[in-house]
């Protein structure tokens, strides 16, 4: 038997990826304010989840579908934002961190490992991924330094993003082969 590639656009890979997008979608509005610009959002718990089981493209294409809605006015943003407006301001380059987050994510959740370390390992790199955008994007926006970025957009944040991944880790580990049977990856 000929051994099947694994498409990003077969059907089920296409439902697969419009299912997380939605996830994304709903998780991500909800949100705790912090005192600073930047809430503790939803939005990257869904986006590790989605990266584990996706893998790095898919899980990446589910959070681009995920900010065009987003982009287009849809309330799917932190505190159930929407429009470009959100993208280009302060908090738009964690939004566009999320790319990475998950592409990052899904790549070494896509390696061959029983001991499931890289997934883990892959959403803390992908963090620092969104981390550097994000506070890149909030120094040049606010006019900030990098020491009071680092204060107001990663500290406050180490300690959920940490939560954050161990729970999405053990959600997505056993879930991602289940669902790989029925995506039609398990290669037997």
């Amino acid at each position: 038997m000929k051994e099947q590639k694994k498409s990003l656009f077969s059907l089920k890979s296409i439902v697969f990826t419009a299912i997380f997008a939605a996830i994304i979608c709903v998780a991500a509005p909800f949100s705790v304010p912090l005192p600073g610009l930047v809430p503790i959002s939803l939005a990257t718990f869904a986006i590790y989840i989605a990266g584990a089981i996706l893998g790095g493209k898919r899980g990446a294409l589910a959070v681009l579908v995920y900010i065009l809605l987003g982009a287009v006015g849809l309330p799917v943003f932190s505190n159930h934002a929407g429009g470009f407006g959100v993208l280009f301001g302060v908090t738009g380059g964690y939004i566009i961190g999320y790319i990475p987050l998950a592409l990052i994510t899904g790549v070494f959740a896509e390696m061959k490992s029983k001991a499931h370390w890289t997934v883990p390992v892959g959403m803390i790199l992908g963090t620092l991924a969104l981390y550097a955008f994000g506070t890149a994007w909030f120094m040049i926006f606010t006019g900030k330094t990098l020491a009071v970025a680092l204060t107001a957009c990663v500290l406050p944040f180490l300690p959920f993003d940490g939560m954050k991944i161990v729970l999405s880790t053990l959600i997505s580990v056993p879930l991602k082969s289940r669902l790989n049977r029925i995506i039609g990856e398990d290669k037997k």
